[in-house]
């Protein structure tokens, strides 16, 4: 029987090791069939099938979805939709907090019909504020009417509310969704809230309302910003001086902490910079230029419905003054530092767009590294050259069209481009001026306020590729204007609009002073020195002339390349020519000049400013780069000056920011200098021009951007520097004798420079601030 058993055992295996193949081949096909039957079944059977615990709720939502369609049909004789098929799986509900979407909804009102509602909330103690509320309601009143008349759109009448007397859940904790007014109307409509508020330093309703403020938005079963569905809000302060001198010891604390909390709980809707005025002194001004600016805000509410374009700000003191991205501006030039040599740029067909000035560096890179030479080569404009026909081409093309990739990486900067050329970029030292933060060297230097100041280009093309230049090489260049040319209306109007724009969208940053921002409405002074080369544009005297017709002051910056122009140039404010280097070997390696003839173009522009010294304030700026234009380069800027002369010698350190395109040039933070070593080479070179009788002593200094001044002695009156400038008697000398009338610099001289400006003594303004990158105050 064994013998059998393991007999017949052997044989099925033999039947198997002989049609195992076929075996298998079966049961991959059995296995196909079954699994495309499971795959044909219809959804629903299949949901059916697998979930049968939820049959009952699928027929239900069917049953429910008929029934709605049906009804749909019956009420408005339409075709009902075809119904849809059941869910694939069951509704998953998952643990989290749902957001307020009030901020949406009040965003998407623009145009309709819904009333505005402006509710004016106060607190007083004694009748003196609830005075002032009055005031404050009986400019609202005919403002909101003719709004309304000019809009079209309707402002229900302003309401005034004591902190005092009021509920504040009814207002604080999520706006009103209506509001009566008339005995017995309940009219839907958005809200704008206005606070007028003293600040005490006892306990009064204030600490109570700055308390449930605090506790709405940290209430966890209150959604963080709760009054996002108002339109917005604004703040304005009263105090008094003589008990609280300054803002740090006190001054309108309790508003400026209103406005904080007030931002947390309306997730940003600042609408206007928080006004303070001295109860005693300054309340009427200051309330008027708070409620100008309230008006502007209100129309474009009643315009567009909400508060247009603006620069967010959370409330918080850390987080709002932590800047996403860094900023430049004309006195603070800065450079990148970086791995990549040379930035480029996609075209739409995959290949690379190189900077015209940078083919030059290409096409001698390796031989410069194979023969370990590390001078910068020269930058050579291609662009002017005839093409290999013979022919130049025929069609005047834009500098920067608005398809260009310069275009798309200027606009990602933060310029606004005017018209086919020019371009205008708020400073950074305007947004730190309007937040009381400081200002730039110029207002240490020459009374400019930074706020007030516009920092523009009628062009954008350079003819030098400066390794340092802090405009990321992006704007075109060219030694010769072969671009279409804008005329000098279209730039003047296009610049201030864009100006003004990025001015406003400040109205909502925390810490902004509204007196400021006020101020900063009408345009004072300009720079033009933002990119590129202004006296390229061959109507600058034109523009000029404009400018000055509004009596705005010129800051002009050239680069020395434009002897011609410059020669033609009429009188501006403040005339700039950059001086990077001492002698031709280094101009040529810091600059990467596009003339071949640079040197010589450099030096006849010195003789023009020594010429027009006696006309108009000449300035040499100089920018100091460790490695390249500091070391025993003393004596060589001594011969400059004496061969211009200038009213003013601006020595600044270069500064570093971020990565760069400069690598190539071997930059790094190695070649930043110190304020101490800016400060030896002054000295140096203030010793070297004494030494040779030419009159020149240290003025001023503004450490804070690393910058200090020598002055001739022609501003020295009476044994103090006069560095500042009379701007009024500047325009009536213009007004008078005409640009090219016989007046000097000393005609226009100001008054003496403050003492907190002058060498020895830092330079920063102590009406001001001075703050870190996160907002924290810096000990003096």
């Amino acid at each position: 029987m064994a013998g059998s058993t393991g007999s017949g055992a052997s044989g099925l295996i033999d039947v198997w090791h002989q049609h195992r193949a076929y075996g298998l081949v079966l049961a991959t096909g059995l296995a196909c069939v079954v699994w495309l039957l499971v795959a044909s079944k219809p959804e629903h059977n299949r949901a059916k099938t697998d979930a049968p615990s939820i049959a009952p709720a699928v027929a239900k939502s069917e049953a429910r979805t008929q029934e709605k369609t049906t009804s749909q049909t019956n009420d408005h004789s339409i075709t009902p939709p075809k119904v849809k098929e059941a869910q694939k799986e069951p509704r998953r509900i998952k643990g989290e907090v749902r957001r307020n979407n009030a901020s949406q909804k009040v965003s998407t009102q623009a145009g309709t019909s819904q009333p505005t509602k402006v509710l004016v909330f106060y607190s007083s103690l004694t009748a003196g504020t609830e005075k002032r509320a009055g005031t404050l309601m009986q400019i609202l009143e005919p403002l909101l009417a003719a709004i309304q008349t000019e809009s079209q759109s309707t402002f229900l009448k302003p309401e005034l509310l004591n902190l005092a007397e009021i509920d504040y859940d009814e207002y604080f904790i999520s706006p009103p969704k209506s509001t009566s007014d008339g005995a017995d109307d309940q009219t839907p409509a958005n809200h704008f809230y206005l606070f007028l508020l003293p600040s005490y330093n006892i306990d009064t309703i204030n600490d109570t309302f700055i308390e449930h403020l605090k506790e709405t938005h940290n209430d966890f079963r209150i959604d963080t910003a709760p009054l996002s569905g108002l339109i917005g809000y604004s703040v304005f302060g009263t105090g008094d001086r003589e008990g609280w001198p300054t803002e740090d010891e006190g001054f309108c604390f309790q508003a400026k902490e209103v406005d904080k909390w007030m931002a947390k709980l309306t997730g940003r809707k600042r609408a206007y910079p928080v006004g303070m005025a001295d109860a005693k002194q300054d309340f009427q001004e200051r309330l008027e230029e708070w409620t100008d600016g309230i008006k502007g805000v209100l129309n474009l509410v009643a315009r567009t419905g909400s508060l247009g374009e603006g620069v967010p700000g959370s409330g918080d003191a850390m987080e709002s003054d932590d800047e996403d991205e860094v900023d430049e501006d004309d006195g603070e030039v800065v450079f990148e530092d970086g791995s990549v040599p040379l930035r480029t740029a996609k075209r739409k067909d995959g290949s690379n767009l190189e900077d015209v000035e940078d083919l030059g560096r290409i096409m001698k890179s390796s031989r410069n590294v194979a023969n370990g030479n590390d001078r910068a080569p020269l930058a050579v404009d291609f662009t002017t050259y005839k093409s290999a026909t013979g022919k130049t081409p025929s069609a005047v093309k834009e500098m920067v069209s608005k398809d260009s990739p310069t275009y798309k990486s200027l606009t990602k900067q933060g310029y606004s481009i005017v018209g086919s050329h020019s371009g205008v970029k708020i400073c950074r030292w305007t947004k730190s001026a309007l937040r009381g933060r400081g200002s730039c060297y110029k207002y240490s230097f020459y009374g400019i306020n930074s706020h007030q100041c516009m920092e523009t280009t009628p062009s954008l093309s350079c003819s030098n590729k400066c390794v340092f230049c802090w405009r990321h090489g992006t704007n075109p260049v060219g030694t010769t204007w072969r671009w279409k040319v804008d005329p000098p209306e279209l730039i003047f109007d296009g610049v201030k609009a864009g100006h003004y724009q990025k001015i406003k969208m400040m109205r909502g940053v925390p810490g902004v002073r509204a007196e400021r921002f006020a101020e900063a409405m009408r345009i004072r002074h300009c720079a033009l020195s933002l990119v590129g080369e202004p006296i390229f544009y061959p109507y600058i005297n034109e523009f000029l002339s404009m400018l000055h017709a509004e009596r705005i002051s010129s800051f002009l910056v050239c680069n020395a390349q434009h002897p011609d122009q410059l020669a033609a140039l009429k009188a501006v404010t403040q005339l700039y020519v950059s001086i990077d280097a001492s002698n031709k070997e280094s101009l040529r390696k810091i600059d990467r000049p596009l003339h071949r003839d640079f040197w010589e173009r450099f030096q006849r522009c010195l003789d023009i400013l020594r010429e027009k010294r006696f006309k108009q304030r000449t300035v040499f700026r100089l920018t100091l780069v460790k490695g390249f234009n500091i070391d025993d380069e003393v004596e060589g800027y001594a011969d400059l000056v004496e061969r211009g002369l200038p009213c003013f010698v601006e020595i600044k350190g270069v500064t570093y920011c971020g990565t760069s395109t400069s690598a190539g040039a071997g930059l790094s933070m190695a070649n930043v200098p110190f304020y101490e070593e800016v400060t030896e080479f002054v000295e140096a070179l203030t010793a070297k021009l004494q030494e040779r009788g030419l009159g020149y002593g240290i003025a001023a200094e503004h450490a804070h951007s690393c910058c200090v001044l020598i002055a001739s002695d022609r501003f020295n009156v009476d044994g103090k520097w006069h560095t500042r400038i009379d701007y009024q008697r500047f325009f009536e000398l213009l007004e008078e004798r005409g640009a090219d009338g016989d007046w000097t610099p000393e005609d226009y001289m100001g008054e003496a420079t403050p003492e907190w400006a002058t060498w020895g003594n830092g330079g920063f303004d102590p009406r001001d601030e001075r703050v870190d990158r996160k907002g924290r105050k810096i000990a003096a």
